[in-house]
Parts: C-alpha cells; sequence; structure tokens
C-alpha cells in the first residue's frame, strides 16, 4: 500500500476514504483573521464555474428583460457600469488573493526551513554516533592484529 505525503488511509483495504492531513505550518478555521477568511471566501467562490455561470445567466436574464421597455434598453450602459464595477473590485479581489497566497507560500517556506535545519541536526547527531560505534568496532580488531603470535 502507497500512500503520498500528508496522507493516510482509515483501513488497507481502501474501502474508507483518504482523509487528507493538514500541512502544520498552515492555520485555519479560527485561527484566520476575519479578512483573511473573506479573502479565501471570495478568491474560492470567483474562481469557479458556478460564478462563471451564474453571471453568464444573470447577463443573459438582463438582456432579455431589458430588450426594448426595460430600465436598462439596448445598448445596456447601466449594465456596463455594473460589469466595470465588478470588473474593477475583481483586479482587488485577485491582488488580495495573490497576497494571501505570497503568505501561505511564505509560512510553508519558513516552516520547511525550520525541518530542514532540525533534520541537519538530527543527520549529524546520527553521523557522530555512527562514526563512533566505527571507532569502537575497528579497536579491538586493531588490537587482535596487532598481538603477538600472529
Amino acid at each position: 500500500m502507497t500512500t503520498r505525503p500528508g496522507m493516510f488511509t482509515r483501513d488497507p483495504d481502501h474501502r474508507t476514504p483518504r482523509i487528507r492531513r493538514r500541512h502544520p505550518a498552515l492555520r485555519s478555521g479560527s485561527q484566520l483573521t476575519r479578512g483573511e477568511r473573506a479573502a479565501d471566501a471570495l478568491r474560492n467562490g470567483m474562481g469557479s464555474w458556478a460564478f462563471v455561470l451564474v453571471s453568464l445567466v444573470f447577463l443573459a436574464g438582463w438582456m432579455v428583460g431589458n430588450r426594448d421597455t426595460g430600465f436598462d434598453p439596448y445598448p445596456f450602459i447601466l449594465l456596463n457600469l455594473v460589469l466595470s464595477c465588478v470588473a474593477a473590485l475583481q483586479g482587488a479581489i485577485l491582488l488580495i488573493a495573490a497576497k494571501r497566497a505570497d503568505q501561505i507560500t511564505a509560512d510553508l517556506a519558513a516552516h520547511d526551513y525550520a525541518t530542514n535545519l532540525e533534520s541537519d541536526e538530527l543527520i549529524k547527531e546520527v553521523r557522530a554516533i555512527v562514526l563512533d560505534i566505527q571507532r569502537q568496532v575497528r579497536t579491538p580488531e586493531a588490537a587482535e592484529d596487532s598481538a603477538p603470535g600472529r
């Protein structure tokens, strides 16, 4: 049974779904500020197919409802204003989402760096222990080799 890093299964039969463990450097839920949660929600909402489909339905409904006698007849000047405002807000939301992504990347990099430093120290300790064991094992052999009568 092989699993990817950060994944585990509850039973070897794979009858239960895999559960993804969170990276220890990532904050979630109540650990995030209100602004961070809002940025994540907006990014996830505006970056989805549901948003695209709802937008298309809204545009089609606006155009059908305002063909000739509606409050915004063709060439849909009010719709153009609404879409311009949405585009301006989406630009700001994209910048906020990019800033959040950079923050997450920086947190992961800092955690990985700390983990690498800790691993380096452990490897040095293990290497020192292995060298010490090698010295102790070689010493009796050297003493036997130099014993008289051989």
